[in-house]
């Protein structure tokens, strides 16, 4: 319920008018209300100083006209949906409006002709999965979270997850947006169809912006024919090198497995202390892998793979023996961040990506720079396409271990870009990388994306501090 006294800082003429577009019961401004929508996953401290008000807009057309008053006052917008972002990207660092999509979640269509969707951005992606699974659909991207993370907030990442080894992520599947810009004009960036070279490709500028250009409040999506069957294999090695070298062996001999994910023996342990599922605790390092297609192709190939990881000193295999074996096994995998979460206060995903043949040294690295600050750290990712994301557990309350943590995070983003890699491969940038862009990213590079943002936001009211 909207209580205009405890908004110490917000003009009450601008409450007013929230009012008269979405309703006085699509806005929260107590502060304990808006508390429990001012984080996300980065541990961003949440300022009682600046006033922010949390809004649940039910179309586009409230969301234009919200827009059109932040920006005739230079008020702050922070989009949000499910806040499980790792990167401080959807916190209200200047306070502000957040837009919470919860109200505009809506299947809007899926059209089995077409191999399409659409929907509105405050969509869970397992319940657009689900629901394209009924018709013989496939909507790939299965962030860890999908659970409860959004199509809005995986469009504003690029979102991936173990399957985009084989299905890409996020920007792969997305044909059209419409999105509402900082002084409200409503615009659709591109069309319903597979192919579209019609001017320059504003969908795709869009994707993976985070909430810095525009607020998306609808998007049409690609859909595949779901796969006849899949089933997953489990390999365990002595070293690190081994399981890589494997990956490696498998691709050559053009395999495409749908995931090729690494866990390295910390986070085995962990898992298996938290879920116990009967995983193997004892090697440097386990290859989850998923395969799919039709039953025959599936029966090849994992005869093939099971194969080469015999050939490159797979000390144990373990195939899953039904569909309840599966999901056990995805569980656990699934169940990492809250494994982790039992060893201390804290747990910090970060996400890094380097080529596919340097993994072996970036988890070495990470490893050493952990021994080096005395960081509990678990390394796992999806090594087939260099997307490692490592774990780590601390007390952000200790200021030690919370100093340690910020010299280790640096030393992290330097060795990956030394490695010919890059800051982020899903979880984004957000506020807590955006110092490091700079070793990144050129000069002009960065310029250039200075006067994207002034052109699409001249007057930087769109999920501020976030990126650049």
């Amino acid at each position: 319920m909207l209580t205009k006294e405890k908004v110490a800082k917000f003009d009450e003429n601008i409450i007013d008018k929230l009012e008269k577009i979405v309703g006085r019961d699509n806005i929260i401004s107590d502060i304990e209300g808006v508390y429990l929508y001012a984080f996300d996953c980065a541990h961003i401290p949440f300022s009682k100083e600046k006033p922010t008000i949390v809004v649940f807009p039910e179309n586009t057309l409230q969301v234009s006209e919200i827009l059109k008053l932040a920006n005739k006052y230079r008020i702050p917008v922070i989009e949000r949906g499910a806040g499980t972002n790792h990167a401080g990207g959807c916190a209200p660092v200047k306070g502000g409006i957040i837009l919470h999509f919860s109200k505009m979640n809506k299947i809007i269509e899926i059209n089995n002709q077409d191999l399409t969707c659409r929907v509105q951005p405050g969509v869970v992606v397992a319940d657009l999965q689900k629901k394209a699974k009924e018709i013989g659909l496939f909507f790939p991207p299965d962030p860890s979270n999908l659970a409860v993370s959004t199509v809005g907030g995986g469009i504003a990442l690029s979102s991936g997850g173990p399957r985009a080894f084989k299905y890409g992520t996020f920007k792969d599947y997305v044909l059209d947006l419409e999105v509402v810009l900082a002084d409200g004009s409503i615009i659709r960036t591109g069309a319903s169809t597979v192919k579209n070279v019609t001017g320059l490709n504003i969908t795709q500028l869009i994707v993976g912006s985070e909430g810095t250009l525009a607020v998306i409040t609808e998007a049409t999506l690609r859909l595949i024919p779901a796969p006849e069957t899949t089933n997953v294999l489990l390999a365990y090695f002595d070293t690190i090198e081994e399981a890589v070298n494997c990956v490696s062996s498998i691709i050559n001999n053009h395999l495409t497995p749908a995931v090729v994910d690494l866990i390295d023996q910390k986070t085995v342990q962990t898992i298996e202390h938290f879920y116990p599922s009967g995983l193997h605790c004892d090697k440097a390092a386990a290859l989850l892998i998923e395969i799919d297609g039709d039953s025959a192709s599936v029966a090849h190939q994992q005869q093939k793979i099971l194969q080469l990881c015999k050939e490159n000193n797979a000390d144990y295999i373990e195939c899953a023996a039904d569909e309840t074996h599966i999901q056990q096994i995805w569980t656990a995998r699934r169940s990492a961040f809250a494994a982790c979460a039992q060893l201390a206060p804290n747990v910090i995903t970060e996400d890094v990506v380097v080529p596919r043949s340097k993994i072996a040294e970036l988890s070495h690295g990470i490893i050493e720079i952990s021994k080096k600050y005395n960081i509990i750290t678990m390394v796992m990712g999806h090594i087939g396409d260099g997307n490692i994301h490592p774990n780590f557990a601390l007390d952000l309350r200790d200021k030690k271990q919370k100093e340690n943590f910020e010299k280790a995070k640096a030393e992290l983003f330097r060795l990956a870009v030394s490695l010919g890699g890059t800051l982020s491969g899903e979880h984004g940038i957000g506020c807590q990388k955006a110092n490091f862009l700079p070793i990144a990213l050129d000069k002009t590079t960065l310029k250039l994306m200075v006067q994207i943002k002034r052109v699409f936001d001249p007057n930087y009211i769109l999920n501020p501090e976030k990126m650049l």
